[in-house]
């Protein structure tokens, strides 16, 4: 039985992206998976989803915003990625969040629990963390 939470580290697919960035902490990673989800202009399965939304909460946790719930064993590889230019990185964050609430596997299963609302806070929460800096 795999793991399943609202929130977005809560999942077997974004656990083992996360493992995937604590071993080799890159940008191109995190680019991957945000473009994967910003850049679909129909349909995003859930795991393609899961992995975009933790994704973003790594860029949230780089720009020094991250989720409460943040896995303490990805502290250390953030410490490897600059934070100091990451406007577009931000921003595909939040065109991927915004795409996986609009239209994603992942937005149509989590309404189909009890959940729902938590999820879709979670998500917003994310969003909110993901805005730019005054």
């Amino acid at each position: 039985m795999g793991s399943w939470g609202h929130r977005n580290f809560e999942n077997d697919t974004a656990a083992d992206f996360a493992a995937d960035f604590r071993d080799q902490p890159n940008e191109a990673l995190l680019l991957a998976a945000l473009a994967t989800a910003a850049e679909e202009e129909e349909y995003i399965e859930a795991d393609v989803a899961s992995e975009a939304l933790a994704a973003a909460e790594i860029v949230a946790a780089i720009l020094g915003k991250p989720s409460p719930a943040f896995p303490a064993d990805l502290q250390p590889a953030l410490k490897q990625l600059d934070a100091g230019d990451s406007d577009d990185l931000r921003e595909l964050a939040q065109e991927a969040v915004e795409a996986v609430l609009r239209q994603s596997e992942l937005r149509e299963l989590w309404e189909e629990t009890a959940d729902a609302a938590a999820w879709k806070q979670e998500q917003q929460g994310l969003l909110d963390r993901l805005e730019e800096q005054e």
